[in-house]
């Protein structure tokens, strides 16, 4: 047996014992990755730490524990409020919102990850305060992300035109904005409509008119209990990954205090610091995760009683999880593994068979590793049947970069990481367990529509 296919095994073996025995898949990843990396590809720990993504570590720490501080003071709930008030109280416009605030960000040249990271926490404050599935708003995010991530002037738009022309491709950069744009769409408007999107309509306007309460919040403006969560059960019938809504009732939020309302000090820094983080990402191009933790930092040593038990709330388990799975793939990419599977499928003599297989393979890949670069290898794989003229490239590039992005709802890529880490109030273990079946619908369906729409019809 080739030491490729014992590593893809090895990854088969840890989704089962971690699926079946609740035992933490990151931590399973990392002994994964010590056995194989050393006994199969006779790594030493460089070569297996050479995976390791120390990026997406310290932006999940520090987006985690910036708006764990933002939690602590009440300023999510502020800005909840006044998101509710900017839709005149339809929270079913809400996720909406996010989805175009996202997409925004990208197609403006946001990083997907950073965009995700700015908005995410913000929009799972939100569901979790009037009881939206937490994967409804999540997907939404993740979704507006992609659907302006490849604008002619995106980060994922200049890279994958810059990959065409130098591979002397034909390219079009408004089709291939145009096929990301509208995937998204179509699949955010189909999650809104299965996660229960219909029944917020339904719903009417909210009523956020602050109501009389206890000022003894103090100087630090503490939110506030908030509303009970809608109970979310398992995965339902409707759609394999989706969370739906119990028969019975949930609660309807509370009144909010005139101290949820209220500006204080400490929520005038923190929206002061999240700002900031914005400028510092888009503009300056700042790393997200070193600047949330130097904002947080700053916050805690101003108001220290309410950022006290922020670090505890950081989401130690899903870095864990996140860290030792990608830790593993780095593995496989120093093995070759991925490489060997690509290059197993260029070789196929059929175009339009090797043209779907790559579509999945970038999908399955990218669900795990970096989409940025998993474009760059397929691509180029692409190259020797293209040229032949038998698919049209334009239609063929547009399916692999809706292929290898759309999966980014995935919990162990960074933008489904930042989903998981960034939801309050909820269940993690179900919502890790939700997000990993919703993504493996998305890699099942999506390749496959894509080169049913973009690659057969031989555009370009």
């Amino acid at each position: 047996m080739s030491p490729e296919l014992i590593s893809i095994l090895v990854l088969v073996v840890v989704f089962v014992i971690a699926t079946t025995r609740s035992v933490n898949m990151g931590a399973l990843a990392f002994a994964a990755a010590f056995g194989v990396g050393g006994l199969v590809a006779d790594l030493d720990a460089d070569g297996i730490f050479a995976g390791f993504p120390g990026d997406l570590f310290v932006v999940l720490v520090g987006v985690t524990y910036l708006f764990a501080i933002a939690r602590a003071n009440g300023t999510t709930d502020w800005l909840v409020h006044a998101a509710v008030r900017l839709v005149r109280g339809r929270v079913a416009l809400i996720p909406w919102v996010m989805f175009a605030l996202t997409g925004a960000l990208t197609a403006i040249g946001a990083v997907s990850p950073a965009a995700v990271a700015i908005v995410a926490p913000i929009a799972l404050s939100f569901a979790a305060r009037y009881g939206i599935s937490p994967l409804l708003m999540g997907a939404m995010v993740v979704h507006g992300a992609q659907a302006g991530g490849f604008s002619p002037i995106s980060i994922y738009g200049s890279i994958v035109n810059g990959i065409v022309e130098r591979e002397k491709l034909p390219g079009n950069e408004v089709v291939l904005f145009l096929a990301s744009f509208a995937a998204n769409l179509v699949i955010a408007a189909v999650v809104f409509v299965v996660c229960g999107g219909m029944k917020l309509w339904a719903q009417g306007a909210v009523d956020e008119t602050p109501a009389a309460g206890s000022r003894a919040a103090g100087a630090m403006g503490v939110p506030p209990a908030r509303a009970k969560p809608r109970a979310w059960g398992r995965v339902g019938a409707a759609a394999p990954g989706t969370a739906q809504l119990r028969t019975h009732p949930a609660p309807a939020p509370p009144k909010l205090s005139p101290e949820s309302t209220t500006l204080t000090p400490a929520r005038t820094a923190t929206l002061t610091s999240l700002l900031a983080l914005v400028v510092a990402v888009l503009i300056f191009d700042l790393d997200a995760g070193l600047t949330a933790i130097t904002l947080a930092v700053l916050l805690s040593t101003a108001w220290p009683e309410a950022s006290r038990k922020a670090v505890g709330e950081i989401a130690w388990p899903t870095v864990l999880l996140i860290c030792g799975v990608l830790t593993y793939v780095g593995v496989l990419d120093e093995m070759g593994t991925i490489t060997w599977a690509g290059e197993g499928v260029g070789g196929i003599g059929i175009p339009l068979l090797a043209a779907v297989l790559l579509c999945y393979i970038g999908a399955l890949v990218s669900a795990f590793a970096s989409s940025v670069g998993i474009m760059g290898a397929l691509i180029p794989l692409a190259v020797p049947f293209l040229e032949r003229g038998e698919i049209g490239a334009v239609g063929m590039v547009a399916a692999l970069a809706v292929s290898a992005t759309v999966v980014d709802v995935s919990p162990f890529s960074t933008n489904g990481a930042l989903v998981l880490a960034a939801a309050p109030d909820v269940d993690r273990e179900r919502f890790f367990r939700q997000l990993m079946v919703y993504g493996g619908i998305v890699v099942a369906v999506v390749p496959a529509a894509a080169w049913l729409v973009m690659v057969v019809p031989g555009w370009g």
